[in-house]
């Protein structure tokens, strides 16, 4: 019989939670256990660097193995630099729209078009709340153009095919007055790092 896998503890923004546990439902990770931080943070990206931190040092207490699924997500180097310190390991890239759609590709694509703005699956779920709300659309529609006048395009990033996930990200595309453009892309670099972390 082999010997059981070592408890792994995964901290996840909670933007990435959905697909995460997907995952582990789907491969028959019973060994993997899943922790997420507000995906509001991304707000104040600053404080993510310290709450994963905190995080890591709960998780020494009963996990083996941890893994960080972040992006660089705005911290300016300042996660990696924690993370070196402790000796754990993040998901790589700059942030979810890059390892979903292949950091390669979605760099070379952002360089080619960089007028476009990107929602995934839980952006497109959480688009009044994040978006409208979040930036204030809701109070003051007059800040429409300001915050969209610069980009043309909203690209959805699917991680999953939905038809009525697709209806909700076109309509957001209409409501912020862009193009839109509908890319699948699946767990992408995601579903890779969580195989080899397996």
């Amino acid at each position: 019989m082999p010997p059981e896998p070592p408890r792994t503890l995964l901290i996840a923004c909670g933007a990435l939670a959905r697909e995460v546990l997907d995952m582990i439902a789907l491969n028959g990770w019973s060994h993997m256990d899943v922790t997420c931080l507000p995906a509001k943070l991304h707000n104040t990206p600053a404080r993510i660097p310290d709450a994963v931190r905190a995080k890591i040092a709960k998780g020494r207490r009963t996990h083996q193995r941890i893994f960080v699924l972040y992006g660089d997500c705005g911290t300016g180097g300042l996660l990696d630099r924690v993370l070196e310190q402790e000796g754990v390991e993040r998901l790589p890239g700059p942030h979810c729209y890059a390892f979903y759609r292949g950091t390669a590709q979605f760099l070379e694509e952002a360089d080619a078009d960089p007028t476009c703005f990107y929602l995934t699956d839980y952006l497109v779920r959480h688009f009044e709340r994040l978006v409208i709300q979040g930036l204030g659309l809701d109070r003051h529609p007059e800040l429409l153009q300001t915050y969209f006048g610069n980009y043309t395009t909203l690209v959805y990033l699917a991680q999953t095919p939905d038809a009525g996930l697709e209806r909700r990200a076109k309509a957001a595309a209409l409501r912020l007055g862009l193009s839109y453009a509908h890319r699948p892309s699946g767990y992408g670099e995601l579903a890779s790092f969580l195989r080899a972390a397996g």
